[in-house]
């Protein structure tokens, strides 16, 4: 087992519903953690049995770059949905921050995670 995590991937997105959201790309600041079996991929030393998380971090800049997003949730929905695809993944959990989107403070966050229901993760939550 592996926590591979993912830090402050900084991307930018159409996400909001105000008029003065929808048309203007804004910063959103992504953080993954993700627990994979790679148990084979270490005894073996074996690139095919790992994880790719450079694979999945271009399916997450496509994902994010290439749609709108009216929620903060939504965004956060659909990066864990394209993280969970693949079956290695035993737990994930996604942070994604929308910097300034409050007057007084540094961002809002929206975390979801995921389990997948035919193994146990190994992360402490």
């Amino acid at each position: 087992m592996a926590i591979i995590r993912i830090k402050n991937l900084l991307l930018r997105t159409y996400i909001g519903f105000n008029d003065e959201e929808i048309d203007k790309m804004q910063d959103v600041v992504i953080n993954l953690m993700i627990d994979v079996d790679l148990n084979l991929a270490i005894k073996n030393d074996s690139v095919d049995n790992s994880y790719n998380y450079k694979t999945i971090t271009k399916n997450i800049i496509a994902l994010v770059q290439g749609q709108k997003f009216k929620m903060l949730e939504k965004l956060t929905q659909s990066i864990l949905n394209e993280i969970m695809k693949n079956k290695k993944v035993r737990f994930a959990r996604v942070e994604v921050d929308k910097p300034h989107a409050l007057r007084f403070a540094e961002s809002v966050s929206v975390e979801l995670e995921a389990t997948r229901d035919d193994m146990p993760a190994s992360v402490n939550r």
